[in-house]
C-alpha cells in the first residue's frame, strides 16, 4: 500500500508541475512595467545643460530645470514643465536664442511643440513672440496658427499664424494685422 500511495504522490506532483510548467507564458516585459503607472514618466532629470554637436563643433545648447520622459508610452514624449532655453548656433557660430514657459517633444515625428511667451531672438535682430509654436526638425519648418507678433528691422507684423523655415529665408505671417513699410 506504502508503494502505491508514494507512486500516486509522485504522479500527482509530477502533473502538477508539468501544468505549472506549460501555463507560464513569457510576459518579462509585464514584469518590467510593474509598479509603473502609464501616467507617470518613467524618468525625471532635473537642471538639464544639454549640448548638442557634431564633428566637435556645439550646435545647440538646450537648458531646463526639468525634464519628464514618457517613452514608456506607445506614443513616446519628452515633456519640459518648466521651459527650456535653447542657443542654436549656426556655421557661422552666431546664436539664435529660443525660450518658452513649456514644451514637449514627440520622439517618433520630431515634433517640438513650444508653448507659453515663445520667443525666437535670431543672430540677425529678428524676433518671433508667440502664444505657441511648433518646430518640425526633419523639415527644419517653424509654423503656429496662433497670434503672432515678428519683428524684423524696423517694421512690427501682427497677425494670426506664422509659417517660416528656421532661417527666417521664407517668414510669412499669416492674416496680417499689424503695419509694414513697402519700398516704393
Amino acid at each position: 500500500m506504502k508503494v502505491f500511495l508514494k507512486y500516486n504522490f509522485l504522479n500527482i506532483v509530477t502533473i502538477f508541475m508539468v501544468t505549472m510548467f506549460f501555463s507560464c507564458k513569457d510576459n518579462f516585459n509585464d514584469v518590467q512595467k510593474m509598479g509603473i503607472s502609464e501616467n507617470e514618466p518613467i524618468g525625471v532629470a532635473e537642471n538639464i545643460n544639454l549640448k548638442y554637436t557634431d564633428s566637435g563643433k556645439i550646435e545647440a545648447i538646450l537648458l531646463s530645470p526639468k525634464m519628464l520622459d514618457y517613452s514608456n508610452r506607445e506614443f513616446a514624449f519628452n515633456e519640459f514643465p518648466d521651459g527650456i532655453i535653447l542657443d542654436v548656433f549656426d556655421d557661422k557660430n552666431q546664436k539664435s536664442v529660443i525660450v518658452s514657459d513649456y514644451a514637449i517633444v514627440y520622439n517618433k515625428t520630431d515634433l517640438i511643440d513650444l508653448q507659453g511667451n515663445v520667443r525666437i531672438a535670431t543672430h540677425s535682430q529678428d524676433t518671433l513672440f508667440a502664444e505657441q509654436l511648433y518646430f518640425d526638425k526633419k523639415r527644419e519648418w517653424l509654423f503656429t496658427n496662433k497670434p503672432v507678433t515678428f519683428r524684423t528691422g524696423s517694421d512690427v507684423i501682427n497677425g494670426n499664424g506664422f509659417d517660416s523655415d528656421t532661417k527666417f529665408t521664407n517668414a510669412r505671417v499669416l492674416e496680417v494685422t499689424g503695419i509694414i513699410s513697402v519700398d516704393e
